[in-house]
């Protein structure tokens, strides 16, 4: 990408503003798929306060490194090494935080969606305001086979989106779906070919910059308005998740993903 590198410090992601106009938000750890640990969560808020800040910037894309993952979520094989998702500045692990984030900023945010978007990485897509996919990408939740949920904006949100029977699909089934089967269902605005995905969305980007910053400013919050109060289910969810990662049945899908195994719930059945 050409453009003015904006920062320095990160270790797992990458920001660049492009175009005079667009910053560019990568989570860079495709040797996990993308998958997400503290740190990285920790440097995405940072990206984004900043593009939020930047007066240059009118909208953010986010995406992954490398063509075969956008981002595969929590990154599961730290959380079976250590129990939880590794170390951060502030000791917390702010998902939760950066989700509403996403939503907060007052600049539209694109997906552009290079390969897998699943699990806590599909939720992420499905927060962004508009999203390309390459045709190659693949789509799905994975929580119930990992010993994870998203009990808040990855539910009830993807509902809004996709509807009830869908997401449910979704989250019941864990099935991985293509990006034209997505695109049917307005889970995803456009297909295109992977090597065109990030130039899609610049050109999107490029459109957003000539339309009135205040204007786009008032659309988000009110789209957003109509879905507010998921924002205290997500809290909810996440103060549950918490517990239950502690769980023995969570740590069974925890290991059984690092172990390349299928995971044994049977045991765990009400």
């Amino acid at each position: 990408m050409s453009g003015q590198l904006s920062v320095q410090g990160y270790a797992d992601v990458r920001y660049e503003v492009v175009d005079g106009h667009t910053a560019v938000v990568m989570i860079d750890r495709p040797e996990r798929y993308n998958a997400f640990r503290g740190r990285t969560v920790e440097e995405l808020i940072d990206a984004f306060k900043r593009a939020w800040a930047d007066p240059v910037v009118r909208c953010v894309i986010l995406t992954g490194a490398g063509d075969k993952a956008f981002c595969t979520g929590g990154d599961v094989k730290q959380r079976a090494l250590t129990g939880d998702y590794g170390p951060t500045g502030n000791g917390l692990f702010e998902i939760d935080y950066l989700q509403r984030l996403m939503r907060e900023i007052p600049k539209p945010v694109i997906a552009a969606v290079n390969g897998l978007a699943v699990g806590g990485g599909h939720v992420l897509q499905v927060l962004c305001d508009l999203s390309i996919a390459a045709s190659t990408a693949r789509f799905g939740q994975a929580g119930p086979k990992v010993g994870s949920f998203d009990a808040g904006f990855g539910t009830a949100y993807l509902a809004r989106v996709v509807g009830e029977k869908r997401a449910r699909e979704l989250w019941y089934l864990c099935r991985l779906y293509s990006a034209d089967e997505v695109a049917s269902w307005g889970l995803v605005n456009k297909v295109v070919a992977p090597e065109q995905v990030l130039a899609e969305a610049r050109a999107w980007a490029d459109e957003i910059a000539l339309k009135a910053p205040t204007a786009i400013k008032f659309l988000k919050a009110s789209f957003n308005a109509d879905t507010e109060h998921q924002a205290g289910l997500s809290m909810m969810a996440s103060a549950g998740l918490k517990v239950y990662v502690e769980s023995e049945e969570a740590r069974e899908g925890a290991a059984a993903f690092a172990d390349k195994r299928i995971p044994d719930f049977a045991n765990f059945a009400v």
